[in-house]
Parts: C-alpha cells; structure tokens; sequence
C-alpha cells in the first residue's frame, strides 16, 4: 500500500475494532474516556488518543493501528495492513465516547495540583473516601497531612502520583461516578508512609494502598504504594530505585486477578534483580478495599447484633419486673358486699 493509503486506514479504523475482532472484551469498571481497557484472558490492551494509539501496561509494547494488528495476531506488517483494511465502516459494539467540545489547553500540573483544596471533614472528597470506601478518617488525614489528596470535582478525590525527589506529576482521580486519571500527568508512584521505610507494599490503585495501611496499621516501617492501574518505563524505574535500597522488602500486594498476579510476577523480577526479599500478598476479596469494606460491614452487623441483644435482655428484665409483683391485699374489715363506701347491714 501507498503511504496515503496507510495514513487513511489510519484515520478510518479504531483500534478498539481490531481488538473486538480478535476477541477481546472492555473492561467497563477500569476504562475512562481517555484510556479504554481491553482484556482477552491475562492479556490487557488500553486504547488511548481517541482510539488512534494503544499500549501494552504489562509490557513496553505500544504503537498505531498497524502495531496492534501486528501484536495482537502475531503477523508481519503486509498482513496487518490488510487486516487493517478490511476493519474500514467497522460498527463498535459499543457508542464511541466523543468529547462535546475540543479540550481545553493543559495547565501545568503542579499549578493545578496546588490551586486545588485539601480535604475536609464533610467535604465530598472526605466523604467518598471515609463513607463510600470505608477508609478511616485517621488514615485520610494521614494523607492529607503527607500533601497527597485534594479535592476533586463532584465529590470525587485526587491522589497524587510523585516521582522520586517528591515532585506531583500527576493523580489519580476517583468519585461516586467518575475514574480516571489527570490531563497530561505522568504515572509513577502514589505513596503513603515514610519515604525510607524499608517495607514496600505495592497496590493498584491508591484506595486500595490506604485501604490496606487501614487493615494493618499504618506501620513506621511500611511504604504503601499505588501504581494507578498502569505500569509506565517510569514506574518500573522508580520501582528499581526504591527495591534498591539497602534492607528494602517488596510486597506484591495487587489484585487478586489475573492482572494482578501479571504485576505480581512483575514485581517479583525487580525484587530478584535488586537482591531484595519478595512475598505475595493477595487479597482475599477483588481488591484491598472490598476486604475493608467487608470488614467494616462485620463491625455493623456487630454492633447491631451486640444492641439488638441488649435491648432484648432489658425488656427481658422489665417483663419479669411486671410479672413479679403481688396483687394487692383488701384492708382489713373489707368484705365483698361494701358498695359505695358504706358497709351494708
């Protein structure tokens, strides 16, 4: 094909197409506007640019339409070209997420990270973590005080992602109906704890990294750590970096799926690489915060039980009270015929 023949395939085929046709599904619950989550058993694609790019987070692997007809089949160039061409007035199966408007111009990160407020208690980014996730408010204000959560539109939360001298790159962004993560930020690592704390727990999502400071304590030697959901160059760089360390122990604690234990295996290279302990640590629900909210749930049911019980036994005491008590006695000289007071003849 001619070079303008491949650069009209290009602007005509979604890669969104290629991945439906070789069978992949969208993972709803972890795909936003900008990042569409495609999954075929263990094997994870996100569709990124409006449909146009797409990346590999469990690997470096990224590219155009042609890379991913190449990658996803296993095929050489010629192949996915015409693979490609035969996608062209292919219907999704889903509607296409199209913007109302064009984007507005990206602020610089810091500058945006810095204008926003920290949560508050009532606030809505306060009650989505402490209400809606269970997380405690001792835990929120650790993080609060630690300069990683702002407030976030609608009632949702920002979770910043730093790099290693500690500067914001970028956030994760969770609410009530929203996920996703900031315009033009960088995924590196969200971090929850002392900075040279010898222990390394590394979660998916930031939730679920103060989710499980909840379960354990927060500890003086644990860094609980999130990786938003994707695996960056940078990321596994700064992994490194951490792992390094003298002493340092990593924790493998992402979900409990198939992607989960991809990360897993992940982390268990980087650990062995850097000479560093390794052990997994899997959840026994979906993720972190599904064990927290389990558990809070058992505290309710509880307490509800423990005052449920209590309440029976004090009705229990005041029933037996009614019950003992001795009808009264006639005073002396009544009899049976006195009516009105006054004692018959």
């Amino acid at each position: 094909m001619k070079r303008e023949e491949l650069e009209e395939l290009r602007a005509k085929v979604n890669c969104e197409a290629v991945l439906e046709k070789a069978g992949f599904e969208m993972d709803v619950k972890e795909s936003s506007r900008r990042a569409i989550k495609y999954r075929n058993g263990s094997d994870i694609v996100i569709v990124t640019h409006g449909g146009r790019g797409w990346f590999d987070p469990l690997s470096d692997e990224k590219g155009d339409i042609f890379g991913l007809a190449m990658f996803v089949d296993k095929v050489t160039f010629p192949i996915a070209a015409e693979s490609v061409a035969s996608l062209v007035g292919y219907q999704l199966s889903r509607p296409e997420w199209r913007s109302p408007r064009a984007a507005p111009p990206i602020r610089d990160i810091g500058d945006r990270w810095q204008e926003k407020r920290t949560p508050s208690p009532g606030s809505g980014a306060w009650k989505y973590l402490c209400w809606s996730r269970c997380i405690p408010a001792a835990i929120v204000r650790l993080a609060v005080l630690e300069g990683v959560l702002r407030e976030g539109p609608f009632g949702s939360m920002w979770a910043a992602h730093v790099d290693n001298a500690g500067a914001v790159v970028g956030w994760e962004e969770r609410g009530p109906e929203w996920r996703g993560y900031s315009s033009g930020g960088s995924k590196i690592l969200f971090r929850l704890g002392p900075a040279d704390a010898p222990r390394l727990c590394i979660t998916e999502a930031a939730i679920d990294a103060m989710s499980l400071a909840a379960l354990e304590g927060p500890r003086e030697q644990t860094l609980y750590i999130s990786t938003g959901g994707g695996w960056s160059p940078t990321t596994d760089t700064a992994l490194a970096a951490l792992a390094a360390r003298r002493g340092s122990s990593l924790d493998a604690a992402t979900d409990a799926n198939s992607q989960g234990d991809a990360y897993a295996e992940r982390l268990r290279a980087i650990a062995e690489k850097s000479g560093c302990d390794w052990q997994r640590l899997r959840p026994p629900a979906d993720d972190w915060n599904a064990v927290l909210q389990k558990r809070e749930r058992e505290k309710r049911e509880r307490r509800e039980g423990k005052r449920n019980e209590a309440c029976r036994m004090r009705a229990g005491r005041i029933k037996g009270s009614f019950a003992r008590q001795e009808p009264a006695l006639d005073p002396p000289g009544h009899e049976a015929g006195r009516s009105g007071g006054v004692m018959k003849d």
